[in-house]
């Protein structure tokens, strides 16, 4: 399984661990200017753009690497800000906006794809004044 497989795959059950906790997801794998949102995701309160992070490795802390959650750089960060902004300002909502980072553990010893486990970090990368926001 190549990387972009594993993603995908990861993808998938990331968007159905939403689905099974309560959101609804509006969008997947959306391109938005030069960056791309994996999940959009929306609960009755907050809309979500989701970062999702795949590895096979067992769901311990592993230093030399970090966590899937870890390798969401200050330089990500900028570019899923910056995403989430443009889709915004092409679909107005009422819900507050977040975006929130996944990570999918995959079983490393597996020759399919079986999760080992999924961790949600709800609001993990933050804005400080995305609304209200004037137009003026």
């Amino acid at each position: 399984m190549t990387a972009r497989e594993l993603g995908r795959v990861g993808e998938k059950a990331a968007a159905i661990w939403l689905e099974e906790h309560g959101y609804t997801i509006t969008g997947r794998n959306v391109r938005v200017g030069h960056g791309e949102i994996d999940l959009i995701a929306e609960d009755a309160e907050y809309l979500c753009f989701v970062e999702v992070k795949t590895r096979r490795q067992f769901p311990d802390y592993r230093p030399w690497s970090g966590t899937p959650a870890e390798s969401v750089t200050k330089r990500k960060q900028a570019v899923l800000l910056r995403s989430a902004d443009a889709w915004l300002y092409a679909n107005p909502t009422e819900k507050q906006p977040r975006i929130d980072v996944m990570e999918v553990y995959a079983d490393p010893e597996s020759d399919v794809f079986r999760i080992l486990l999924i961790e949600h970090y709800p609001n993990a990368v933050r804005k400080r004044s995305w609304y209200p926001k004037p137009w003026y």
